[in-house]
């Protein structure tokens, strides 16, 4: 791959800051009350459903363009679990893709829509094959 942009961050752990190079990110890290913290602060759970979503929704709209579909009214949210992976006794990251799409996508068409841009979207590239990835038409 020739990169035409890279990000750049730096953490230092679940209960410190995350901030990007660019000081457009300069955020808090906390554990969730879920994981035993306090939840003053975003975790990398949040982070990676923003940028999922994100990611996700821009693919969407590569896809729909290339197939002369409208998504103008259409959304996308990711939740992104964390939990015990039985496998090896440490953690593991599971995703929800939910699109919420206008009454012309419901049914087939946006399920095939979804599972496209589930192919080509760079996210969803990077997880395939490493995390359990579920795809919701609503």
């Amino acid at each position: 791959m020739d990169a035409i942009y890279t990000a750049v961050a730096t953490a230092n752990g679940r209960e410190g800051r995350a901030v990007s190079s660019d000081g457009h990110i300069d955020l808090p890290l906390a554990h969730p009350q879920a994981l035993g913290g306090n939840g003053q602060g975003t975790n990398p759970e949040q982070l990676f459903a923003a940028g999922y979503a994100a990611c996700f929704a821009s693919a969407m709209g590569v896809v729909a363009r290339q197939e002369k579909i409208d998504i103008s009214d259409a959304s996308v949210t990711a939740e992104v679990s964390i939990g015990k992976d039985p496998a090896d006794g440490g953690f593991g990251l599971a995703v929800v893709m939910r699109a919420e799409f206008p009454d012309h996508l419901q049914g087939g068409a946006g399920r095939t829509l979804l599972e496209k841009t589930h192919a080509f979207c760079p996210y969803s590239k990077a997880t395939r094959g490493n995390i359990r990835v579920e795809l919701v038409v609503e």
